[in-house]
């Protein structure tokens, strides 16, 4: 059926992008009954349907109780995105019908929610999707994070992964805290709604909200999108919303965003359909044909008969209460991340890269403190520390499936070994040598100098024994040596490897580079 409408009438294409993510608060109970919650480490495992009680069946005559540190981890990550946090706020009932829901109603925040009216400022993003620490920034709005409790899960298949012609029922999540994150539609691509993303579950993490772990469903993406469509003859339309529910990978997150804002122009073109009242539609993911398809036409608040749930009081906090939370707020990850480039003089992917954890930079920070102590200039002393941690550091906790900071070497000794390499008493190899040889449990504990000088690895300071190896490099090397002779400065490396394999590592890498070029009159 013809519509009088085509693609080809549309000249542009503005994506318009809000956010909303769930996070599950890592309390040891639920939100309003004393069972263990699963989004704490000690109840991951547990068997289907273990995790309850009365609260949680719903059973007559059970009392919800309100989880204080639920609400104290929620105004925590309130906080960190600039939100006000109310004096007052209230919990509502949510209604709707769903197998896995049973009370038929979700315990929520509607009108008075806990935080609201922040700010995030997102940082530019670079080729790869990495964000730029030092880079220019957009504000991103932070509508509201309220508190609510999870519903449980329905499986469509059997436990190990056999087909059913039914679907059952695992009520371990349900009651579990989950703080609902909504921010403005001020995203304009998908990479930036996934940069946002993954600061937001860094923040989290960084804020011991919440493990983050993503395929255990602690945290959970739902992209609101649209599209403001410029006509030809100069009109704008807005497409309908559409809201793609329970994303929890940002590839996810980005596939469905991209394909949203392919399929959404084309849509208008055959339906005509535009944004209003009804018009918003709830689709899922297919992450095999790469695709959203239609779960239902989305309900409005109204359809969801709010009202204020009459076992539970309102949630009153006090300024004190506030200006201790703030007090006790870490350093967070972008913060950090620009202290690192500014400070240490580390490139944006590496500072991105430290960030990742939490206590990675607190080993970071303290082996740098240290290094400091001991008379490196700051810049220097973290930027040697973070080459310890990003290079043979990273492999080895790779390897062993391990935290960098968890593989026996304290922050005491890596500051000992920055201290050495600034002080010429280590090459870069022998520091990495050395860092590795820590990790080892039959040398934990170790001084870190005398072990070095136990395997032969200190600098050798021998101006004798520095020129038979610069000579032994020249002879060995004649094309290279005529190479620095006629100024070719990139030839000196292959004679500085060759002189520290002379020395069996021994030698000081930057005094040999000075030893060739001042024999050889490259300098």
């Amino acid at each position: 059926m013809a519509t009088g409408r085509s693609i080809a009438e549309i000249v542009s294409v503005e994506p318009i992008i809000g956010m909303e993510v769930h996070v599950e608060l890592a309390t040891r109970t639920k939100m309003f009954t004393r069972a263990p919650s699963p989004a704490h480490p000690e109840f991951h495992d547990a068997g289907p349907n273990t995790l309850t009680d009365g609260v949680v069946l719903a059973l007559p005559g059970t009392l919800p109780v309100m989880n204080r540190a639920a609400v104290e981890m929620a105004a925590l990550v309130g906080l960190a995105l600039g939100c006000s946090i109310a004096p007052l706020s209230r919990w509502d009932r949510k209604s709707y019908f769903y197998p896995d829901l049973p009370k038929g109603y979700q315990i929520s925040q509607y009108d008075l929610p806990l935080c609201f009216d922040g700010v995030f400022d997102l940082p530019a993003t670079d080729a790869q999707g990495r964000i730029d620490p030092a880079g220019q920034t957009r504000r991103i709005g932070i509508i509201r994070a309220h508190l609510e409790e999870d519903a449980g899960k329905l499986l469509h298949e059997a436990p190990g992964g056999g087909a059913i012609d039914f679907s059952i029922v695992d009520l371990n999540r349900a009651g579990t805290p989950l703080l609902e994150i909504v921010t403005a539609p001020d995203f304009r691509s998908a990479d930036e709604t996934v940069a946002f993303a993954r600061l937001l579950r860094q923040t989290c993490r960084f804020l011991g909200v919440t493990e983050g772990v993503m395929q255990r469903g602690h945290v959970r993406f739902e992209p609101n999108i649209n599209c403001l469509l410029t006509l030809r003859d100069g009109r704008t339309v807005r497409t309908p919303i559409v809201e793609v529910k329970n994303l929890n990978s940002f590839r996810a997150l980005h596939g469905a965003i991209t394909h949203e804002l392919v399929e959404q122009p084309r849509r208008w073109a055959a339906d005509g359909r535009e944004h209003g009242p009804g018009e918003k539609t709830t689709r899922g993911w297919d992450a095999d044909r790469e695709a959203t398809y239609v779960q239902r036409e989305k309900e409005d608040a109204e359809d969801y008969r709010y009202f204020p749930d009459p076992d539970l009081p309102p949630v009153a906090v006090g300024e004190a209460w506030v200006a201790r939370l703030r007090a006790g707020l870490p350093e967070l990850p972008l913060a950090r991340a620009r202290r690192y480039c500014e400070s240490y003089g580390l490139s944006p992917a590496e500072a991105s890269q430290l960030v990742e954890e939490r206590e990675v930079c607190e080993f970071l920070d303290a082996a740098a403190d240290g290094a400091v102590e001991r008379g490196v200039a700051r810049e220097r002393a973290g930027r040697l520390a973070a080459g310890l941690v990003l290079q043979r550091g990273a492999r080895l906790a790779n390897e062993r499936a391990v935290l960098v900071s968890r593989l026996g070497v304290s922050p005491e000794q890596a500051a000992a070994i920055v201290a050495m390499r600034d002080g010429g008493d280590l090459g870069s190899n022998a520091a990495d040598d050395l860092f590795e040889a820590l990790c080892d449990p039959a040398d934990a504990g170790a001084d870190p100098r005398t072990l070095a000088e136990s395997r032969g690895w200190l600098t050798v300071r021998d101006d004798a024994a520095l020129d038979e190896w610069c000579e032994r490099a020249i002879a060995e090397n004649p094309q290279a040596a005529a190479d620095v002779r006629a100024g070719k400065q990139a030839a000196i490396g292959r004679l500085v490897g060759a002189v520290m394999k002379a020395s069996g590592g021994a030698a000081d890498a930057k005094a040999a580079r000075e030893r060739l070029l001042e024999k050889l009159g490259g300098g």
